[in-house]
């Protein structure tokens, strides 16, 4: 689950990294086989996951992931060859995490929250429908020579085009967004984005925008005062964090936002002694599910033992849940929950 950080020259962009990065102390910021990125990994803690360290008594404990790439530039107004290659770094994350400037600039310069946005979003659309026309163009001379197409790219390539030429991001459209047959496109405008609105240290509030963007979440983050105080000493933050009203970490919030973005639910596994934590998308089965933890347990699926975590939370033991008749057998199409703890039955 990898999110790439955008945003327009000056909108704090590495404040954000930084301020998200060291919320912690864990020191997993690095740098990239290209000398223009930056990534950090950070971990998703769980309540849930200490209430099965506790009855499960595992010797090892896993918590899901996330990784936040930060390329050192963004493109800016005009999509020149090496802004391109840019954005091709991003193209290859989940999620796109779309940092906006609303404090003042360098020398007193009022924010264009609204303005930067839909520059940025424009920026990405332009440069999706350049790729749908290269490909587009490449099909059309195959055509001509004799090559048969894949089947269906050219009718869906099409109707991504007629989108972003009217100005709109794929991602209004759910289906194509979707479509696995575009998936190797990469296109920016399908992914979804959590926009994060980087304010001044005392503002706490969203800004008055004419035009909202749809199907996407809007969340404030003060992100010179949390980078800051992500860098102090514990006793010294606490004082910060309650003078700011600070009630969450930043990072804690753009994790719950980034999972609600891509629409991620967790479930569990305890294997060889190990309590771990699996993100996964809200709604695949669980013969995809089984994949995620291993590809041997998806070939040779047989069954799924499920037990929610609210009624092992309630019963206390798995084998009180299991007297209870809480502990089902589910075939491959079941669609795991949220909280769900999964042993897969599998033979190959």
């Amino acid at each position: 689950m990898k999110l790439g950080i955008v945003g327009v020259p000056q909108s704090g962009k590495s404040t954000v990294f930084t301020a998200l990065t060291g919320a912690r102390g864990e020191k997993n910021d690095r740098g990239s086989s290209r000398s223009d990125q930056r990534i950090a990994t950070v971990t998703v803690f769980d309540d849930r996951i200490d209430l099965l360290v506790k009855i499960y008594k595992p010797k090892k404990t896993t918590h899901a992931k996330i990784e936040y790439l930060l390329p050192s530039q963004i493109p800016g107004s005009s999509l020149s060859k090496s802004e391109g290659g840019l954005w091709n770094q991003v193209r290859v994350c989940d999620a796109i995490l779309h940092i906006v400037r609303n404090f003042k600039g360098p020398g007193g310069t009022l924010p264009t929250s609204e303005k930067d946005f839909w520059r940025t979003e424009e920026e990405m659309i332009v440069s999706d429908l350049m790729v749908a026309e290269k490909r587009i163009e490449k099909l059309e001379l195959d055509r001509k020579r004799g090559k048969k197409p894949e089947k269906g790219e050219a009718s869906l390539l099409k109707l991504c085009h007629e989108i972003l030429e009217k100005g709109e991001p794929l991602r209004n459209s759910s289906k194509l967004a979707s479509e696995p047959a575009l998936k190797g496109f990469t296109f920016l405008s399908a992914k979804p984005v959590l926009v994060i609105i980087n304010n001044d240290d005392e503002d706490e509030a969203l800004p008055e925008w004419n035009q909202k963007p749809e199907n996407i979440a809007l969340m404030v983050v003060r992100g010179r005062i949390e980078m800051d105080i992500a860098a102090m000493e514990p006793d010294e933050a606490e004082e910060f964090i309650e003078a700011y009203h600070i009630r969450e970490s930043a990072l804690d919030r753009v994790i719950k936002g980034s999972y609600r973005a891509l629409n991620r639910i967790s479930f569990f596994t305890v294997i060889s002694d190990e309590v771990r934590a699996w993100s996964i998308t809200s709604g695949i089965p669980a013969l995809s599910a089984a994949g995620t933890v291993h590809s041997d347990m998806e070939k040779g699926f047989i069954r799924a033992e499920v037990l929610s975590f609210d009624d092992l939370k309630t019963l206390g033991t798995f084998q009180e849940a299991k007297k209870a008749g809480l502990v089902r057998l589910e075939g491959k199409e079941y669609v795991v929950k949220d909280g769900d703890i999964i042993n897969f039955r599998f033979n190959v």
